[in-house]
């Protein structure tokens, strides 16, 4: 099929911009169904608040899934959230099966919004100049998880 949208990017600029933001629709699920496990797996003495704090985590990815996926769409890119392609391309860490003890949802909390973070910063880097309207989505995305991974690590001191 003809690509029925089209962008005012140049095929270049497209591909790189599309790319990272494949790329982060992919880490962004990921992330939110690893928090969504945590959250249904937590337990401890401060089980809580750890397990709002997941229902927050997973609000701001999901969110943010949907904006990657609709800027990917706006510039005539696909894409692609579907469970093979995020399980086979996200940089996430991961998380086990089974209850968890909050004093371990903490740090693998932790551990994978590093790993998404750090991908978005190459993003970042990478559509400077190919597409700065892509670049703006991205760096707001990653204050936010950067924020969120600050609040996280204060919880493991």
């Amino acid at each position: 099929m003809t690509n029925p949208i089209t962008s005012t990017l140049d095929a270049g600029q497209q591909k790189i911009a599309g790319d990272a933001l494949q790329g982060t629709v992919v880490d962004l699920i990921d992330l939110s169904l690893i928090a969504k496990q945590a959250h249904w797996n937590v337990i401890g003495k401060n089980f809580r608040s750890v397990h709002l704090e997941l229902d927050e985590l997973v609000t701001a990815a999901r969110e943010f899934t949907d904006q990657a996926a609709e800027r990917a769409t706006a510039i005539g890119v696909s894409p692609d959230g579907r469970a093979a392609t995020v399980s086979s391309t996200a940089g996430t860490k991961g998380f086990g099966a089974g209850w968890t003890q909050d004093s371990e949802v903490v740090p693998a909390v932790v551990d994978n919004l590093a790993a998404v973070v750090e991908r978005l910063r190459g993003r970042i880097a990478d559509t400077g100049e190919a597409d700065p309207v892509t670049q703006d989505l991205l760096i707001g995305i990653t204050a936010r998880l950067e924020q969120l991974h600050w609040m996280w690590q204060a919880q493991a001191s």
